[in-house]
């Protein structure tokens, strides 16, 4: 799927397929984007996902107002552990499959919103 680039400064998210999604030039299976910079990531599973393996979104200065969170194919709840320690630091997450999420970072970096994002695998 082809995606619409919004007007802002930063990365964003172009397209995505089976393969990935799409920024600029590279194709990323697995993604940590923030508003100043996108990594691939090597992602535990859901179930297993800790504050730790998100630390490079919440690094971000200033903070993101909220994570977004696409959990792959389909929604999977992030573990209660994990969202306690991300609201006991005053962000929200919110969970979505992975298509949702990056079509989310589109609209929401459009409207100039600082946030961070973890994307699992599409497939």
């Amino acid at each position: 799927m082809k995606m619409e680039k919004a007007r802002t400064d930063g990365p964003m998210i172009s397209g995505f397929s089976a393969g990935g999604f799409k920024i600029d030039d590279g194709v990323y299976a697995a993604l940590l984007i923030t508003p100043v910079r996108a990594d691939g990531w090597t992602p535990p599973a859901v179930a297993e996902l800790t504050i730790a393996d998100l630390e490079p979104l919440l690094a971000l200065d200033p903070p993101p107002e909220f994570l977004l969170l696409g959990t792959g194919p389909s929604l999977i709840r992030p573990p209660v552990s994990l969202v306690r320690a991300i609201e006991a630091r005053g962000l929200g997450i919110e969970a979505m499959d992975s298509r949702a999420a990056a079509r989310a970072w589109a609209v929401l970096r459009g409207e100039g919103r600082w946030i961070g994002a973890a994307l699992y695998p599409l497939a």
